[in-house]
């Protein structure tokens, strides 16, 4: 099996890269500069040129409160390049895997978001992931391609980990605040590698939530985190107005996956269960 994976310097590419690798596949990793997704002849070059039998599209733009400034260059990336990866693969006759987010919903409802609720995004950053799953599932058939969507993914970015960022505020600060109307399904960037690749083995097709299972509100998954760092200062909860933000963000978007755990006849690990093995790898220096 030969993946090409586009965003593979991001927490998910990188973990695409080692469950493949693991697995024995053929894995040519492409980062940004490496690999421009805006730019269809070289999408089409790599394609032509190596022959990959599943492309795994890691790269986007999430920079959630910057794209409501930078609304050209989150829509060429999360839309064009979406569009110039699903004309290449339509061309080629390849797979395409892409994920796109929970914020393409409102956050209106009090039950977890399922594969045929209507998406209706808060946020300019979730107007280009709707955007970009519309435009591949007008280009492909369902039976090219498995669209994943993720929500609040963590893993060994500091600069975009939850985890991360509260273990560098914990050691900075005695006081932090963090707000508990956010709610939503951490997942584990390991945990969505390993599940991508489960599913694609099972030749699975079409949408699918992929979210470690149950939910929680930022505030509650920082005192969980900050429980397991056996941190002494104080955690208050906060309101998500205390903190002004360009961008809107839902109240809730935790993801069902059942459909996922039906296919693959197994239960995803809980949002606790995945942050404990993440911090216990945090502790023995053994993340990257």
């Amino acid at each position: 099996m030969k993946l090409l994976i586009t965003g593979s310097q991001g927490q998910l590419g990188k973990e695409i890269q080692r469950e493949g690798e693991k697995r024995g596949y053929q894995v040519y990793p492409f980062s940004h500069k490496e690999l421009d997704i805006t730019d269809i002849s070289a999408v089409e070059t790599a394609v032509q040129e190596l022959k990959p039998d599943i492309i795994v599209n890691c790269a986007a733009y999430n920079q959630v409160d910057q794209a409501e400034k930078e609304r050209e260059i989150a829509w060429k990336v999360n839309v064009g390049g979406v569009e110039n990866l699903a004309l290449s693969s339509r061309k080629y006759g390849v797979f395409l895997v892409h994920y796109s987010s929970d914020y393409v919903f409102s956050g209106n409802q009090r039950h977890p978001y399922r594969e045929e609720d209507l998406p209706s995004p808060l946020n300019y950053y979730g107007k280009t992931k709707w955007e970009g799953e519309k435009v591949l599932e007008k280009i492909l058939p369902p039976s090219q391609f498995l669209l994943l969507r993720v929500s609040w993914v963590f893993g060994n970015n500091p600069k975009v980990s939850f985890p991360l960022k509260l273990f560098q505020w914990s050691r900075e600060r005695q006081t932090l605040q963090i707000v508990d109307d956010q709610i939503s399904s951490p997942t584990y960037a390991r945990d969505a590698a390993y599940f991508t690749l489960e599913l694609l083995e099972k030749g699975a097709q079409g949408l699918f939530h992929l979210a470690n299972s149950g939910y929680c509100s930022r505030c509650q998954w920082a005192k969980f985190i900050l429980e397991k760092l056996n941190w002494r200062g104080q955690l208050l909860p906060a309101k998500t107005t205390d903190f002004p933000t360009p961008a809107q963000r839902p109240p809730f978007s935790a993801l069902d996956s059942r459909k996922v755990e039906t296919i693959l006849k197994r239960k995803i690990p809980s949002w606790e269960e995945a942050t404990g093995r993440f911090i216990s790898l945090l502790k023995e220096g053994k993340n990257e």
